[in-house]
């Protein structure tokens, strides 16, 4: 009987060894598996920000030339943004949020691909092996515009216009900007009381496949 127990003895230690062993790659790989989709996450939110950061930019700056529409062209169409560090201090600000940081290449605006970001970062919460990660977002015009000139109203009058004093030419108020539609959706711009689209109706962001 004690010559049994001692042969089966190696076998228990065997068995032990083996499950610690697979125990403990199945931890490692749980582990990387969670800093991996840490990274993704931190990416995905870093350049969603940066996006975002854009479309406000656009928005902005379509106001200050809302009653000049032929300088519309480029914030409608999503290109006229011009402070991308702006936009990628928010990106690395989001990455620091969900601990990581921004690696390299770090944050930069697509081209060709359309207008956008594309961001990579490095997770930063201590790992001997941090994850890397990249995402792109994109930013999509939601509105066209092709200006109108709005139809004339004649009202009926039962005596004539009286003439501006001292014979100074009579202004007219300007009447709406016709031609922006967004989702098939037509807005008419009333310079006196604008009435304007948010820019999240003026673009989509989302992630890029």
């Amino acid at each position: 009987m004690q010559g049994d127990a001692g042969q089966a003895f190696p076998v228990y230690i065997a068995v032990v060894a083996g499950l610690l062993f697979l125990g403990f790659a199945y931890f490692a790989v749980g582990q990387a598996a969670s800093t991996r989709n840490s990274a993704q996450t931190a990416a995905d939110a870093a350049v969603l920000a940066a996006a975002l950061d854009a479309r406000e930019q656009l928005r902005d700056g379509w106001l200050e030339v809302i009653l000049d529409p032929d300088q519309w062209g480029g914030f409608i169409e999503g290109e006229a943004y011009v402070d991308s560090s702006s936009a990628c201090r928010n990106a690395a600000e989001f990455a620091s949020r969900n601990r990581a940081r921004l690696a390299d290449p770090p944050c930069e605006r697509l081209s060709s691909e359309g207008n956008g970001f594309r961001v990579t970062v490095l997770t930063a919460g201590g790992e001997a092996d941090p994850a890397k990660a990249s995402a792109e977002a994109v930013i999509e015009p939601r509105c066209t515009f092709e200006e109108q000139e709005p139809e004339p109203t004649v009202e009926p009058s039962t005596s004539p216009p009286s003439p501006p004093p001292s014979g100074e030419p009579q202004e007219e108020d300007p009447g709406p900007i016709l031609g922006l539609f967004c989702d098939g959706k037509p807005w008419e711009i009333d310079p006196a009381d604008p009435r304007l689209p948010t820019a999240a109706e003026l673009f989509t962001v989302r992630l890029s496949e």
